[in-house]
């Protein structure tokens, strides 16, 4: 089930999924599945299985993308299921708020990202994430 909003900054109509319940969500709906990390994280850090990279930020000023919504439109009609990735899920929320508010009706996003929280030694994938969980990923 569709967990409630964990972030106060979430548009109201944003849903958010743990890594398990998006990976199920993506594979019932045909979701259009977006990794919105910057290129170099999507690939050397490793990404979901199957996803789409479009960055929400890029280097080396860490500006939003000004394509992105241009991007994902060419990727996405605006009614159909989508499903967002970042490191830790904070970045997916902001990206996901501008899908909405540019007209996109089923936009989601995963809860703890790929690589998840860090732990008390400032590592990420000890503790959860799509990694973490074990769920089919990719890496260069």
């Amino acid at each position: 089930m569709i967990a409630s909003a964990p972030h106060s900054h979430a548009h109201p109509d944003l849903g958010h999924l743990s890594p398990e319940e998006a990976l199920d969500f993506i594979e019932k709906n045909s979701a259009v599945f977006i990794d919105i990390r910057m290129e170099l994280e999507h690939f050397f850090v490793g990404h979901p299985a199957r996803v789409i990279n479009i960055a929400w930020q890029d280097y080396p000023d860490f500006e939003n993308n000004p394509d992105f919504l241009k991007e994902v439109k060419q990727v996405a009609k605006s009614d159909q299921p989508i499903v967002l990735i970042c490191r830790s899920g904070h970045r997916s929320i902001d990206a996901g708020n501008a899908l909405i508010e540019a007209g996109f009706t089923n936009v989601h996003h995963v809860l703890e990202g790929f690589e998840g929280d860090r732990d008390e030694n400032h590592h990420r994938s000890s503790l959860n994430g799509w990694r973490f969980r074990g769920l089919p990923w990719v890496q260069c």
